[in-house]
């Protein structure tokens, strides 16, 4: 089974079967899965997610994608435009895959020592000293 491509800026409102739609911008492809079940799938890119490879004529996706979240729970790659279907995963399997998903993420994001400074919803205005109030008193 062949699939087309098409870069966009935005996901289209309609996402036709046999194509997949992708957004250099905002780092993410849509396709409609490719059972025929209806469901659309989102692949976004990251170095923790999926990776995309173009070589001027083909595209591919790598890891394997796994609607284990759909009904149909399938399974495929998608390879120089094609697609090659991939073996069903036992409940655990999928478990497993998710948990060593979650680590490859908790330890990407761990080794990037990444501070996030918080910042208070409302900034509090420093309240004047009393030299301050003093001083402005006599300036009236």
């Amino acid at each position: 089974m062949l699939l087309q491509y098409r870069f966009i800026e935005f996901i289209p409102e309609k996402v036709e079967e046999g194509i997949l739609y992708i957004s250099i911008e905002y780092c993410t492809a849509i396709h409609k899965c490719i059972c025929g079940c209806g469901n659309e799938v989102v692949t976004p890119f990251s170095p923790t997610d999926w990776k995309l490879s173009f070589n001027g004529k083909s595209v591919s996706l790598h890891p394997s994608i796994g609607n284990w979240n759909f009904e149909c729970q399938s399974h495929y790659w998608i390879k120089n435009n094609k697609i090659e279907f991939a073996s069903l995963w036992t409940e655990k399997e999928i478990r497993v895959g998710r948990e060593n998903d979650m680590d490859r993420k908790m330890d990407y994001f761990e080794g990037q020592n990444m501070v996030v400074k918080k910042e208070p919803l409302i900034q509090e205005i420093p309240k004047p000293s009393i030299w301050k109030k003093i001083s402005m008193f006599f300036r009236l």
